[in-house]
């Protein structure tokens, strides 16, 4: 088996060296690269504005392009959180701990050094994770029908609704709200229009670039209209000073490798976003460190940890979603997205009936990788004068983009209209403190858990209990129920504590 998965590999690597694909993939770290180090331009503004792009690609390098953005932001996204104490997306705020008095020390470049070294260790480990964990979901993908898909994608939904920044009930109905994006259109089964409201444009569903491009481009600029400050920086990091010494080098080689361990672990777990994998890395080291004192003022695994549990989750999280068709956060769902509209469809059978995509893929993670060490070496200079660019400059530029990029999909106003309605609602939503991430892991799972829950109880003759009656549905659906249970004896406890506290307060004013 293990034979076959490095033969399996040898080939991906003949199909992600092909000149075109090559390029693709090229493009995608690049950009991702640029990405990751504009604050505000994470990988889900990246990736939907480039997603209409992927409608004239073939599905492979389609993917793999899409794929390079995302793991290529994760890159970018440390040079400012180390640098200039400018965290770029949430899982690098951690990084900013310890990554920026670093720089102040006089150590930045050997900070920058040790972030290359940890992700690119933990982004190989995720790779072979992936590699040996292949054979056996081809081994199991004929124990997967509608019954088992159903309860697995119900349990994704719900660790993604539940496990959003901020309020687990908020949340959730932003899950909900997603469902209902979803179902809007023609219903496969019966033919019949749902929730169109009259548009005949909406037959086909909300556009998932439309969605996409709303939430997480113009609801940001939108968000971020009036920050019009431009980050300044004389930091300068030259090649030898990306160089760490031997001793820095050992002390951090077990904080690098007990955060490639929790960014594996979590990886797999749909709903849970590298946020939480940085931040518990972190807390791991400072935890067991003989020193903690030294955590906040310069420490080495302060960034090691972090930066490693970060890139191995990214890597680790395209298991489930290309084998079983569950995103682990919202970057995922997008992607699954962009699978969905080549007309593939995710899922255990992937492996063999699109093996070319698959281990293409898994291919050009490595190769990625290297271009990803290869480029920062000499580019980080120009990525610090980049966060110079104001955003009266910036965001413009990008909404054009946004706007040519949507109207290009179909050559439809209508869908630049959806853009800019989904821009002021997640703008609204966002003000709130509402995540709308979650909106569309609703979306995009949504359909999938109603054709395939229809489907269990077309074979079922509408018997509910088929269920918890097949033993691999049994587990997700109890594991689903726990997560539930969980959810409400937090709320619970936590409104018994303010209680508490409220009536302790009331007896010492008296």
């Amino acid at each position: 088996m293990i034979q076959q998965s490095l033969m399996d590999l040898w080939q991906g690597f003949g199909v992600a060296l092909t000149p075109h694909n090559l390029m693709w993939s090229f493009f995608g770290v690049l950009i991702g690269n640029l990405i990751g180090v504009l604050p505000g331009m994470g990988a889900l503004s990246a990736i939907s504005m480039l997603l209409p792009l992927t409608y004239t690609l073939h599905p492979v390098p389609a993917i793999l392009m899409l794929a390079g953005i995302f793991y290529g932001s994760q890159y970018g996204g440390a040079i400012g959180a180390i640098l200039l104490n400018l965290p770029c997306h949430p899982p690098h705020a951690v990084t900013c701990l310890d990554g920026y008095p670093l720089t102040q020390q006089g150590k930045g470049g050997t900070a920058l050094g040790i972030t290359m070294i940890s992700s690119f260790f933990a982004a190989s480990f995720g790779i072979l994770v992936m590699i040996f964990a292949s054979p056996l979901l081809v081994s199991i993908a004929f124990k997967f029908g509608p019954t088992e898909l159903f309860s697995i994608m119900l349990l994704g939904l719900l660790a993604g609704g539940t496990m959003s920044r901020g309020s687990a009930l908020k949340g959730v109905s932003m899950t909900c709200l997603g469902l209902l994006a979803g179902i809007v259109g023609t219903d496969v089964n019966s033919g019949t229009m749902r929730f169109t409201f009259g548009f005949m444009e909406l037959s086909d569903s909300i556009q998932l670039v439309a969605l996409a491009l709303g939430l997480f481009g113009v609801a940001d600029f939108l968000h971020n209209v009036n920050r019009m400050k431009v980050v300044g920086s004389g930091v300068k990091v030259r090649l030898r000073d990306m160089r760490p010494s031997k001793a820095e080098l050992k002390q951090s080689f077990m904080p690098m490798l007990r955060g490639t361990l929790i960014g594996t672990v979590f990886g797999a777990m749909p709903g849970t976003g590298p946020t939480i994998t940085t931040f518990l890395a972190y807390a791991l080291e400072k935890k067991i460190s003989k020193t903690p004192e030294r955590f906040g003022h310069g420490a080495l695994e302060g960034v090691a940890s972090p930066e490693a549990s970060s890139h191995s989750k990214t890597q680790v999280d395209f298991i489930p979603t290309m084998s079983l068709g569950i995103p682990g956060d919202a970057v995922m769902a997008l992607i699954l997205g962009a699978l969905l509209i080549q007309g593939i469809q995710p899922g255990p059978q992937l492996i063999t009936e699109h093996a070319d995509l698959f281990w293409g893929l898994i291919a050009s993670f490595w190769i990625g990788n290297v271009l990803l060490v290869v480029l920062n070496v000499p580019l980080i200079g120009i990525w610090v004068k980049l966060l110079q660019v104001p955003y009266r400059y910036l965001y413009p530029s990008a909404l054009f983009f946004i706007s040519v990029g949507v109207y290009s999909t179909n050559n439809s106003l209508f869908e630049v209209g959806e853009v800019l309605v989904f821009g002021i609602i997640g703008a609204v939503l966002i003000a709130l403190e509402f995540s709308v991430a979650p909106i569309l892991l609703g979306y995009v799972l949504g359909p999938l858990i109603e054709e395939n829950f229809r489907r269990a109880l077309l074979l079922s003759r509408g018997d509910l209990t088929v269920f918890v009656q097949r033993p691999i549905s049994a587990v997700f659906i109890g594991m689903s129920a726990l997560l539930i249970a969980l959810q409400l004896f937090f709320w619970l406890r936590g409104r018994s504590h303010a209680r508490a506290v409220i009536l302790e307060a009331a007896q010492n004013k008296v």
